[in-house]
């Protein structure tokens, strides 16, 4: 039974349950998704003398790449370690997805939602980030940072302080000229344990991701937005300080905001000259109009909240719209 659905606010008809997406009404199919085969016109295709667009630098115990990317004149192709592989046409309106018998759906969802979804919005046109974005009255802010920096981890501690949440990991920069607008994401942070015993007490306390990996997930089907909203601000997560100060926020030079946007972009390698320039021309100019600040975190995770607090703070003076009441309303 074909399966309907919203991911960064594209219409989506899959074949199949995508896991941490529920089902919704769509009011146009842009994008269909076939889980569990891939196309039968690939197996003609002659792929094994090509040479990959990119290569992680990252590789399993054998050596082998953990993702090879590789760009042809009509598809694209990722092609995981583990023998996970989609395909997305040219014009980003279709995915087939497929994966060994030692996974499993879940493991599958984890490589769709992320860089797979991240570079079909790039086709379409859409820059992303590296972050995650919460709801802070009428408008979004982005936690921005490298692999590890906390941006899920801060994203889930405002969940648990009851504000919404509206991307994680793939934030959208949809250019409305005088404005960007966030996309919703879909409804599911992904924790590793550490993270999540420091946030609800016990490493244990939430669900698996999947079966075959420890990563959990926090589910926010209760409190998600359905609306794009517009970035009001980023917010640049730092290293982390054990010093009585942190945490706390400060201006980020303004030499140093483009290339914090450009660091952090989502699927940055693998972008044509098009892409990057089409890049560059929308983060200088959302560098000039969206305010990025610095975030030094404590080392100490307890301080979490503390850190959201600091961020709220900082965002208040920032705006001079009223922020009081904000949590637990969408």
């Amino acid at each position: 039974m074909p399966y309907s659905c919203s991911i960064y606010g594209i219409g989506v008809l899959a074949n199949r349950e995508i896991p941490g997406v529920p089902t919704s009404p769509i009011l146009s199919v842009d994008l269909q998704i076939t889980l569990g085969s891939l196309p039968d016109w690939i197996s003609k295709k002659d792929l094994a003398n090509i040479k990959p667009f990119f290569a992680s630098d990252y590789s399993d115990d054998s050596g082998q790449p953990l993702v090879r990317f590789f760009a042809y004149s009509d598809y694209y192709r990722f092609l995981y370690s583990d023998q996970t592989e989609f395909v997305v046409n040219s014009e980003g309106t279709e995915i087939w997805g497929s994966w060994p018998e030692s996974l499993t759906l879940e493991d599958a969802a984890t490589y769709l939602l992320g860089p797979v979804m991240g570079f079909v919005l790039l086709l379409r046109g859409v820059v992303c980030l590296h972050a995650s974005a919460i709801v802070v009255g009428n408008e979004a802010i982005a936690l921005l940072g490298p692999a590890g920096s906390g941006k899920s981890t801060t994203a889930a501690a405002f969940a648990n302080q009851g504000y919404s949440i509206l991307a994680e990991d793939v934030v959208t920069l949809d250019d409305r000229a005088d404005h960007f607008l966030v996309r919703p994401a879909y409804p599911c942070i992904r924790l590793w344990p550490g993270a999540v015993a420091a946030l609800f007490g016990t490493d244990d306390c939430l669900p698996r991701l999947t079966p075959n990996w420890d990563k959990r997930y926090l589910d926010l089907k209760q409190n998600f937005p359905r609306e794009p909203l517009s970035l009001a601000a980023i917010y640049h997560l730092d290293s982390r300080r054990d010093e009585p100060e942190a945490p706390y926020v400060t201006a980020l030079d303004k030499s140093d905001r483009l290339m914090s946007l450009v660091a952090n972009t989502y699927a940055t390698k693998l972008m044509n000259k098009e892409m990057r320039a089409r890049e560059f021309e929308l983060l200088t100019r959302v560098s000039q109009h969206v305010p990025l600040r610095r975030v030094t975190p404590h080392t100490d995770t307890s301080r979490i909240p503390e850190l959201c607090d600091c961020i709220i703070e900082d965002f208040a003076s920032l705006n001079p719209s009223p922020l009081e009441d904000t949590a637990l309303h969408v």
